[in-house]
């Protein structure tokens, strides 16, 4: 009985995860989950944790409201996965408090930039398999990154052969502009579309009037062959 009321006295969501250690930090609430072979994140992480560490695991995928219920976390480590897809919602929830966010040493090719440019919190992206891109490029003019890891952001593929192997800012700094490669793309697919959408429209007039005109043709050879009034009078 004495267990029971023991139970009932914890405070709720201060439970700790069987693979994690929580401690505490000048009064936050730290979750420690580092290299523990997990390869999804954690159901049932304290909703007052501030400090979520989840490093060196083999984490592949942030799905959608993975963190939504921890509205007190302030920072953020899953570096050293094997991440390759990002949710547009998965931070979603925490996006107001969350100081630092670290996702350096994944797999990542692209992230929706959703994902990303409604957070506050300071970015790693280092260390990834970065498909240099136009959402990329809007990424890294609009969200807070780490100074100290920007220009190991690096374009792993790319559009153009002569940027793979660039840190994606000096290939930005030299002038190239990936937003508006795609806006060229989209422009040339339009016209390409109206011309074709155009040719068919003359092409119809033409079969038209030529149509017409066979016909018309065919009516005067008729008139011609009836009898003419002149040679019924006679």
């Amino acid at each position: 009985q004495a267990f029971f009321y023991l139970l009932l006295c914890v405070p709720r969501g201060s439970s700790c995860p069987p693979s994690c250690q929580c401690t505490e930090r000048a009064g936050a609430k730290a979750v420690l989950c580092s290299s523990r072979h997990l390869e999804e994140i954690p159901k049932d992480i304290p909703k007052d944790a501030v400090f979520l560490k989840l490093d060196a695991n083999s984490i592949t995928r942030i799905p959608s409201n993975a963190f939504r219920h921890l509205s007190h976390l302030e920072e953020l480590d899953l570096s050293r996965n094997a991440i390759e897809k990002i949710d547009r919602a998965a931070f979603k929830g925490v996006a107001a408090g969350l100081r630092t966010l670290d996702l350096s040493s994944n797999r990542i090719r692209s992230i929706p930039k959703e994902a990303l440019l409604a957070l506050n919190a300071k970015l790693r992206l280092a260390n990834n398999p970065w498909h240099c891109e136009c959402a990329l490029q809007e990424v890294l003019w609009e969200a807070r990154l780490d100074p100290d890891s920007v220009q190991d952001i690096t374009c792993h593929t790319a559009p153009r052969e002569e940027y793979v192997g660039k840190p994606l800012l000096q290939v930005l700094d030299a002038g190239v502009n990936f937003c508006s490669v795609r806006q060229r793309t989209t422009d040339v697919a339009m016209f390409i579309t109206m011309f074709g959408w155009f040719a068919m429209v003359i092409v119809y007039v033409i079969c038209y009037v030529r149509h017409n005109r066979e016909d018309t043709c065919k009516h005067v050879d008729y008139l011609k062959s009836l009898p003419s009034t002149q040679g019924h009078a006679e």
